[in-house]
Formats: structure tokens, C-alpha cells, sequence
């Protein structure tokens, strides 16, 4: 039975853990090639291998702040599987550094917004050549609720950068709607990721302060994000662009106290 990406050709980055991964491992299981984009390099093997080969999936190492190295990431994309149809561009960095305005330097500042933001910049400057070519295509950007809602956890260029994602996402969507190529933002609530754990491992206090907000109480799963990625890169939302999909629980609607 054919998946609901059959075929498809599909550029992930950040995609040897958390979101990234579920998503990678849900695209070839809907049957998708797969190009993996991240700097884990031995996890990135051993990925391929666990996905069937070289004719599932391909690691490229790739800098997402390098515009010679996302051209490269996704010029393997067509060159290895013949097409760039779905570009999930996700990698993202949520440091410690990154706090309240009064403490954030500029250094960690700039560091967060090359990674989250103007990564993406280049992956869909990367990906639209290819997906104007061929008369279609899905981007997808990993935005954050944070993008549409104030953080009960200070993280000033984290919020700042999604905002940035967020909106260039919506501009990006009109821009190439009669091109064929539809783009959106996943908006994530607080989810179960490394990023997540080991932020609140050192901080018990602030990952209460976060479970608080979301109505139904827990955080969510990196399989729950990849099947909301799977639907925007799949036929099944082929009337939607520009859209700010919000995966979070119920936190962006919701009225709590705060702590």
C-alpha cells in the first residue's frame, strides 16, 4: 500500500534527533526519500543504515548557518533522488544563555538567530529553486508557539528568532502560491526532546512553570509533531499555505494564572 508521501523527496534538518528524527523515521515509513541534514555524524550513519540504505536515505553534514553548505545538502537532494519536493527545515538551538533580555549578551543573541532563523532563510532560498522548477512543493518551518504568545520562560532570541520564522514563513507562502509551492510553519507546544530535557533537568522549577500553562497537561511527543509535518507535506492539506499550525496542546487558547 503506497504511503502518503510515495516517492517524494524529502530534505530534513536537525533530523538525527528529536522532532527531526520522528519526522525523518514517519516520512520513510509513508514512503519518502529521505535527505538528513544535521552535525551528528556518526548518529547520522547509523540512522541510514537503521532506514534501509542508500536507496531509503542520505546523511549530509551540514553547517545550516553555511549558505555554501544548505546549497550543497539540498543539491544532493535532486541529485541523488532526481527531485527537492518537501523541505522540512527544522534544525533549531534553545541555549542557556539565551534568558531574559537583561542577561542575554549579544553574542548569545547572534549565535541563536543564525541558527534558528537564518537557517531557514537559506534552506527555503535553497529549496525554491528547485520546487519553482518542477511546479511543486511543500516547505515546512519549525516556528514555535512562543512565535504567537508570550514564553512563561524567558528565552529573548529564542521567541524573537520563531517570531522571525514565523512571519517569513506567512510571506514566503503568499509569494510562491501560484508557483505551485505551499509553505507553512509547525508551531510545537513544549515538547519531549533532548532540547527540552535537558533544559528543565537543571531546572525543575521552570519545567513546572511550563506544564502549568498547557491544558491537557502534559508535554508533547516528537511522533505527535511528525504527524502534523506529515500532513503539511502531504496532499492531505494541498489548500493550505501561509498557515500557522499550532501543535501545542491547547496552550496559544488558553486563560491560566500564572505561578
Amino acid at each position: 500500500m503506497a504511503g502518503r508521501i510515495q516517492d517524494r523527496v524529502a530534505v530534513i534538518t536537525g533530523g538525527c534527533s528529536g522532532i527531526g528524527l520522528a519526522t525523518v523515521r514517519r516520512f520513510v515509513a509513508e514512503g519518502a526519500k529521505v535527505v538528513i541534514g544535521d552535525i551528528d555524524d556518526a548518529r547520522g550513519a547509523e540512522l541510514v543504515e537503521e532506514l534501509g540504505g542508500a536507496g531509503v536515505a542520505t546523511y549530509v553534514h551540514v553547517d545550516v548557518t553555511s549558505k555554501d553548505e544548505v546549497d550543497a545538502l539540498f543539491k544532493t537532494a535532486k541529485d541523488t533522488y532526481g527531485s527537492v519536493d518537501i523541505a522540512f527545515n527544522n534544525a533549531g538551538i534553545s541555549p542557556p544563555e539565551d534568558d531574559s533580555i537583561l542577561d542575554t549578551d549579544l553574542d548569545a543573541w547572534r549565535k541563536v538567530q543564525e541558527v534558528n532563523l537564518t537557517s531557514v532563510y537559506l534552506c527555503c532560498k535553497a529549496a525554491l529553486p528547485y520546487m519553482i522548477e518542477q511546479g511543486r512543493g511543500s516547505i515546512i518551518n519549525t516556528a514555535s508557539f512562543v512565535a504567537v504568545m508570550g514564553a512563561a520562560t524567558s528565552q529573548i532570541s529564542y521567541s524573537a528568532s520563531k517570531g522571525g520564522v514565523l512571519s517569513m514563513t506567512r510571506e514566503l507562502g503568499v509569494q510562491f502560491a501560484r508557483e505551485g509551492v505551499r509553505v507553512n510553519a509547525l508551531c510545537p507546544g513544549p515538547v519531549n526532546t533532548p532540547l527540552l530535557q535537558e533544559l528543565f533537568a537543571k531546572d525543575a522549577e521552570r519545567a513546572a512553570r511550563r506544564l502549568v500553562h498547557i491544558p491537557m497537561g502534559r508535554f508533547g511527543e516528537p511522533e505527535e509533531m511528525a504527524s502534523a509535518v506529515l500532513f503539511l507535506a502531504s496532499d492531505d492539506s494541498s489548500f493550505m499555505t501561509a498557515n500557522t499550525f499550532l501543535v501545542d496542546g491547547g496552550i496559544s487558547g488558553a486563560y491560566v494564572t500564572p505561578l
